[in-house]
């Protein structure tokens, strides 16, 4: 489903999947999220079978050299698509592999359900490919994901304007900005709390804090 999308075509797929994000290096339990590396990691280790797919978006978009090999499903979804041969097993080693190469390519781990509670498919998306998380940015689609508990805080003093923040956000919440001292601007309300820029400013000018009258 390649972009750009109107604002029915994202209506009508989010009513098929839900996702709500959560903060990097944050340890919290959420039933369908876009997931921090320790949630995710959790969610294989408690698994009982693993299976590591293609991500069928990059394979047929192509626009895009970030890893194709991280699409993962668990359990019960798991062992469907390694029947029908669109994942293979895997044993924890490799899946966790799978999620630091895609972390540090800056992918977002948007982890859905279908039907039930219970996640059982998470993929590993980028804006350029992904449909869903493409429109996402598109139309700063707050209705169609849930935010995560928290949102970035940006410490001007610390921010030495290098620009990391910008090129990793995948929601455009930060921007560059030459009318700005610190030369790049936040844009808190367009912040899905995912965590990406966290890890990679060099001063730690950014940091997540508890977004007001979230549930934690």
């Amino acid at each position: 489903m390649p972009g750009p999308y109107t604002s029915d075509e994202v209506a009508r797929a989010v009513d098929h999947y839900t996702a709500r994000t959560i903060p990097v290096h944050v340890s919290l339990v959420a039933k369908e999220a876009v997931l921090s590396q320790p949630e995710a990691e959790k969610l294989l280790a408690e698994s009982r079978t693993i299976g590591l797919g293609q991500c069928g978006c990059r394979e047929k978009q192509g626009r895009c050299d970030a890893p194709r090999d991280v699409c993962i499903t668990l359990n019960a979804e798991a062992k469907e698509a390694i029947a029908r041969g669109t994942a293979r097993a895997v044993g924890l080693a490799e899946a966790l592999d799978a999620l630091r190469r895609s972390h540090e390519a800056g992918l977002v781990h948007l982890a859905y359900r279908h039907g039930g509670d219970v996640v059982g498919v998470f993929c590993s998306c980028c804006t350029c490919c992904c449909w869903f998380l493409s429109a996402l940015r598109q139309f700063d689609y707050h209705d169609a994901i849930a935010e995560s508990a928290f949102v970035v805080r940006f410490d001007e003093e610390k921010c030495v304007a290098c620009g990391a923040c910008v090129e990793r956000c995948p929601f455009a919440a930060w921007a560059a900005d030459a009318a700005s001292s610190d030369g790049v601007s936040f844009s808190p309300n367009r912040c899905f709390g995912c965590g990406l820029c966290v890890g990679t400013c060099p001063t730690g000018a950014v940091a997540l804090v508890p977004r007001d009258g979230a549930d934690r």
